[in-house]
């Protein structure tokens, strides 16, 4: 998982070309959740920003993190002076400065899950929001998708991430809600879903795959061989379902002698 993890930088203009960015209606969720205006967030593994500019956009000072080099590089191409780009990993986020939001978009399953949510409640203010969204981009048609299926057999058994702590797909709460249930960091969590789909061109639709981790670890032969079996199974343009799913959740507020302090000390 680390290697795929740190294989995005190598495509960061592919990235930002090919991946969709997040509809206004998820801020709309998020702020709401809230209850009151977000002044200050933070963002773990903010890509090349695409995340970063909805929540800029509302006014909120963001401090995006990013540990690939190459990706925050592209990042710093599209955001406001309301952003500070930082390149780190989650686990190189030293408590100290708190934010009233810190959010993960298709992130957050890169970070370690040892002591994960500790860390994360560190960083909030108490009462301060979480939010991690993201979801699959699938192709709508199953014939198509079968097709693709087949014809990336011979490299790929499946280009998903299973669920980190192996919640089934059908449960209907699913990670990493399933983990915020659990911990005693947070509270009032909660799971929405937003539909979309995605109309794009087969063309766009391989360079969309040319920014998946699982055929970035590919060799480059097996990766372009696969591209092409791909491609020569795709219609002209395809159609894509490409759900969010947002989890949101509370850090608790504790007085003196709060487990947070105990945590980072």
């Amino acid at each position: 998982m680390a290697g795929r993890a740190l294989s995005f930088g190598v495509v960061a203009e592919a990235y930002e070309r090919f991946r969709p960015g997040y509809p206004v209606e998820l801020l709309d969720l998020v702020m709401a959740y809230a209850g009151h205006p977000v002044r200050t967030a933070l963002e773990i593994g903010a890509g090349t920003g695409k995340a970063t500019r909805l929540f800029a956009q509302r006014g909120i000072t963001v401090t995006a993190t990013e540990p690939d080099g190459s990706m925050l590089a592209e990042l710093r191409k599209h955001v406001p002076a309301n952003v500070s780009a930082v390149q780190a990993a989650f686990e190189d986020v030293r408590p100290g400065e708190r934010y009233g939001l810190v959010y993960a978009a298709a992130a957050l399953h890169w970070t370690n899950p040892e002591n994960r949510w500790s860390r994360m409640a560190a960083l909030l203010e108490p009462g301060g929001v979480f939010a991690s969204f993201g979801g699959p981009f699938r192709l709508a048609d199953p014939a198509v998708e079968e097709a693709v299926r087949a014809a990336r057999a011979a490299f790929l058994e499946s280009d998903e991430i299973p669920s980190p702590d192996g919640t089934p797909p059908e449960q209907e709460m699913q990670w990493p809600g399933t983990e915020l249930q659990r911990s005693e960091w947070f509270t009032d969590v909660q799971q929405a879903l937003i539909e979309r789909h995605v109309m794009m061109s087969a063309h766009d639709y391989i360079g969309y795959l040319s920014t998946v981790s699982a055929y970035l670890v590919l060799p480059l032969p097996d990766r372009q061989q696969v591209f092409s079996r791909i491609m020569r199974v795709l219609p002209d343009s395809v159609e894509m379902t490409a759900d969010i799913t947002l989890h949101l959740a509370r850090r608790r507020s504790w007085d003196g002698g709060s487990p947070v302090r105990r945590a980072v000390c």
